[in-house]
């Protein structure tokens, strides 16, 4: 018996060892770059009212919270924190723009205690990168690695200071990449389920060699904390930034002019293409260098420069980061057909570039036509939506939507419109291009 229960244990150790030797070991990594990680602390003066404290800020730590006023008001400091961490051995750090507006003073605090006043060198609010400089020599860096190479499920780290816990370290896996967030085109985020929470902002997320592949951003979350999804800017993104910064003070962005959205299965069919790939078109602004370029709505840009545009996220970027002023090379898909076009790029303002349509699917379930609409007329410009039921409504368009075009063909009125569905009803697929509150896309409708 004893034998058996000794044989038992036996195999229970070697087990629990082999288990052991599947899960990654950290340590290494968190020793040697953890030193480059910085806690940021700002202090921004607000106007303090009486006595009563918000209950948001009584769920913060103490540190953070404002004096209070016994009665009238006042300009009090304001405390909050973030992260950051080393790029140079000369004192450069990279963190987030978010983690620094509005501060009139920044201080970095290194592991080993040493304390700096930091001199913000400039800010993106675009790709929410901002760079900061302390006047010291000598300091640990954290390697740059390269997020076009990560793997999604593959281990990653990240270290911070949540809620004030300098130099906190926690582990996840990459769970998505190029995730593009709303009001968000331009950055095409690494989505991780490392733990993230307040604080974490800035911090780096390193892969398993130690080098840096993101900077915590952003999370997802119904409770204010961790929900297991969280959003890292990608390193190669916030360096090309940083690199601007430092020698500009900002940051100046390629312009195409155009409002674009992904590419289903359904609009490939739609518009005769092989696979769904590309940026799809919708919108081409008047005056833009898409216009003078010939692009219209309903074009697929494929390649932008020779790079290949696989998912519409891919473009905003690509032509971001090229010098306004630049003569870009585009491959579309028109008429079913390649098409190669040149473009010189303007320079994008806060509310130019590139943007994304989105649509609001319907949740609603005269005669509908064989798409399910009623439409009326539109004073010559596109026809009017007053119903919507069957494939329509199960697309998401709406009463009140405007329609301006069926597949590449532009339309004007309620017989140029059902000349293009009749016309369209051969396919499996009807793309229609919408405009509802100021925004343009397609919809694409499954016929049969």
């Amino acid at each position: 018996m004893k034998k058996l229960v000794g044989l038992f244990f036996t195999i229970l150790l070697t087990n629990t060892a082999a288990n052991a030797a599947n899960y990654p070991d950290f340590t290494q990594i968190v020793r040697d770059r953890g030193p480059a990680v910085v806690n940021i602390t700002t202090t921004e003066m607000v106007q303090a009212h009486g006595m009563d404290m918000d209950p948001l800020l009584q769920m913060m730590p103490p540190f953070m919270h404002p004096p209070q006023v016994p009665g009238g008001s006042a300009d009090v400091p304001m405390h909050s924190g973030g992260s950051g961490f080393i790029i140079s051995n000369d004192g450069y750090i990279l963190t987030n723009a978010h983690v620094v507006d509005n501060a009139q003073e920044v201080d970095v605090k290194l592991t080993d205690k040493r304390e700096y006043k930091a001199k913000v060198i400039g800010t993106d609010p675009r790709a929410d990168i901002a760079l900061l400089k302390i006047p010291a020599t000598g300091l640990p860096k954290a390697p740059i690695g390269n997020p076009q190479q990560l793997q999604v499920g593959e281990w990653v780290l990240a270290i911070g200071s949540p809620f004030g816990f300098e130099n906190s370290v926690t582990a996840g896996i990459v769970s998505a990449k190029n995730r593009s967030l709303p009001d968000e085109n331009y950055v095409p985020f690494i989505q991780t389920d490392a733990a993230v929470n307040p604080g974490n902002s800035g911090g780096p997320l390193f892969n398993m060699k130690g080098e840096v592949v993101g900077i915590n951003s952003q999370i997802f979350s119904r409770s204010g904390g961790y929900m297991g999804v969280s959003f890292a800017i990608p390193i190669d993104v916030a360096m090309q930034v940083a690199d601007q910064l430092k020698q500009y003070g900002k940051v100046r962005r390629g312009r195409l002019g155009v409002v674009i959205q992904d590419v289903s299965a359904r609009a490939a069919s739609a518009f005769g293409l092989p696979r769904a790939t590309g940026a799809l078109i919708a919108q081409v602004d008047a005056d833009g260098p898409a216009a003078r370029a010939g692009i219209k709505a309903g074009d697929v840009i494929l390649k932008f420069n020779g790079q290949s545009i696989e998912h519409s996220i891919d473009l905003p970027s690509l032509v971001a980061e090229t010098k306004p002023g630049s003569v870009v090379q585009l491959e579309l898909w028109r008429n079913k057909t390649p098409l190669n076009v040149s473009a010189r790029l303007d320079e994008m303002s806060d509310k130019t570039g590139v943007k994304t349509a989105r649509a609001d699917h319907a949740n609603d379930a005269h005669h509908p036509d064989q798409l399910g609409l009623v439409v009326s007329d539109n004073h010559g410009k596109g026809v009017l939506v007053k119903r919507s039921v069957g494939y329509a409504a199960q697309a998401g368009i709406q009463p009140g939507d405007l329609i301006l075009a069926v597949g590449e063909t532009q339309i004007h009125n309620t017989n140029d419109y059902h000349a293009q569905v009749e016309s369209a009803l051969k396919q499996n697929f009807i793309a229609l291009l919408i405009r509802r509150n100021d925004q343009t896309l397609y919809v694409t409708i499954e016929t049969q």
